[in-house]
């Protein structure tokens, strides 16, 4: 049912896309079917925490400043912006022309609700801090100043003023983060929690959300009122969430995905014979980790954190289990960021087995041997992959007196598990850069972040974190500091990093637009289709 309806032609209708706006095609449609690799949990740009929200997200809404299809910084609802000689205060000119997909204009207002939207404590919104920067945001989020005193004010309709606690190079690529995106209070104030479902979603991105049968696919619609709507090539994209990989590799091969952005890495050599240049694999700023409950014993121990880290052997979970498509890791911020040099673990040059009989004396000295265990469960979510990757761990493990069990849900519920603070011991988790610094990988471990599921709370880390934030206008120093509070989470194992990730997606020939970059990020409305 669902293939025939991917692939139908569909004549001239009309459907009701928005409050008070209709969409009439004319001919037949371009048709993006876009296969992803989990479903969605929500629609709203402040309650979202995963890569596969995000995309969508990308289509549906429109921050102030936007990426290209190289992933470049380019105008989004603000057409300029000035900044002010000492780095703090930003003014941002809105397009005349942006309006939401009911036909009412984008004003500056609208930016000052959402981000004090996404302070407020009732939102429980994930990236929260991602706003910190901004002079009181952290004071608001945490209910120690009122929302007036937040640095965001709309001076007039078109013109937005924010103002930060001290310079913060990547402000204006952090501000493409779906965390920041404007959301209409007009349609929230009316609907209340409905105001994500089809129909009544109003947004102010290239497409408008038109359905969504959970698990099965969210079809997106191109968006009249968009200020560059002549521009977009692509009347509908839906999103089709996979989660079985080699599934989604047939779908491909039958023509019912143009594209999908994971593939099953143990047949990697195999899918490049078959689909030769429709397999694109490359560097990607992204750190595949195992949280580890440090507030919970015996994982509270830094010499157990540590020992279990070493014991792991990268290398042969890269090449075996990821077939080379992914890089061996040991900082939590991978390579390839201008002007760092991530901090390796210290035991990064040792031979695994120096690591592996280092570990065993820590785990004999704490009593664990192979006839007394340490019991140590691995949650993950699905995918082949992932499996494959905590499998090899338990077997490495073992031997070391680690007996490892394994508990695998859907990514939707493993998330959610995990940002309610879940009772777990290891959890299989990643970070992929939300803008190109080192801040987004070592923001999460800070006490306050939600997406910290490690519940890592470190004076020292939070004093060297606020250290490299007071530096911002020195960016050589802030970068080494940033160095020292990284040395301090990879020292405390407050994270296990295991891999640098690579992209790995497959693209149809036919689709154009899709262009390889370090941050995956491909804004359907750059795509075109023969």
């Amino acid at each position: 049912m669902l293939k025939n309806m991917l692939k139908a032609t569909v004549f001239a209708t009309t459907m009701a896309l928005t409050a008070g706006t209709f969409y009439t095609p004319a001919f037949a449609e371009t048709v993006y079917n876009r296969g992803t690799a989990a479903e969605s949990e929500t629609v709203d740009p402040h309650k979202t925490s995963t890569v596969y929200e995000a995309n969508i997200l990308r289509d549906l809404f429109q921050g102030l400043v936007m990426q290209d299809e190289k992933a470049n910084l380019i105008p989004g609802a603000a057409e300029s912006w000035t900044v002010s000689d000492d780095g703090t205060v930003y003014t941002f000119k809105l397009r005349k022309d942006g309006m939401w997909s009911d036909g009412s204009p984008v004003t500056a207002e609208d930016f000052v609700y959402a981000f004090h939207r996404l302070e407020d404590p009732a939102t429980a919104a994930e990236y929260a801090s991602m706003l910190y920067p901004v002079k009181n945001a952290e004071e608001v989020n945490t209910k120690k100043a009122k929302p007036e005193e937040m640095g965001v004010k709309a001076i007039d309709t078109t013109t937005l003023e924010v103002t930060l606690k001290a310079p913060t190079p990547y402000f204006l690529e952090m501000l493409t983060h779906q965390a920041t995106y404007p959301v209409s209070k007009a349609s929230i104030d009316k609907l209340g929690a409905e105001w994500i479902k089809p129909g009544n979603l109003v947004s102010n991105g290239a497409y408008t959300l038109a359905e969504w049968v959970p698990n099965d696919h969210m079809k997106l619609v191109k968006n009249p009122k968009f200020w560059d709507a002549a521009s977009v090539k692509m009347d509908v994209v839906n999103y089709i969430p996979t989660e079985d990989r080699s599934s989604a590799m047939k779908r491909f091969e039958a023509g019912e995905l143009d594209s999908y952005d994971d593939l099953p890495t143990e047949q990697l050599a195999d899918l490049k014979t078959k689909f030769g240049d429709q397999i694109h694999v490359g560097p990607y700023l992204g750190t595949y980790y195992y949280a580890i409950k440090t507030d919970k014993a015996p994982w509270d121990n830094v010499e157990l954190r540590n020992a279990i880290s070493m014991a792991i052997d990268r290398d042969f979970i890269a090449e075996k289990v990821w077939q080379n498509s992914m890089l061996p890791g040991y900082s939590m911020v991978p390579p390839g960021i201008e002007g760092y040099t991530p901090a390796m673990a210290k035991y990064a040059e040792m031979s695994q087995i120096d690591r592996e009989d280092a570990a065993k004396k820590i785990l004999e000295k704490l009593g664990y041997t192979p006839e007394k265990p340490l019991k140590m469960e691995i949650r993950y979510n699905t995918s082949e992959n992932h499996k494959n990757t905590a499998v090899a761990i338990q077997e490495q493990l073992k031997p070391l007196g680690v007996e490892v069990t394994l508990l695998n849900t859907d990514t939707k519920t493993h998330y959610s598990f995990l940002e309610q603070k879940g009772d777990y011991d290891v959890a299989r988790a990643a970070w992929i850069a939300d803008y190109k610094d080192p801040e987004t990988f070592l923001g999460i471990s800070r006490k306050a972040s939600g997406n910290n599921y490690s519940d890592y709370n470190s004076p020292q880390y939070e004093a060297a974190m606020d250290k490299a934030a007071a530096a911002g206008g020195k960016p050589e120093e802030r970068m080494k500091e940033l160095a020292a509070a990284e040395r301090i989470l990879v020292d405390d194992a407050g994270q296990i990093p295991l891999l640098y990730y690579s992209y790995h997606d497959i693209v149809s020939s036919k689709l154009h637009g899709f262009v390889d970059n370090v941050m995956d990020v491909h804004p359907s409305r750059f795509v075109s289709k023969d």
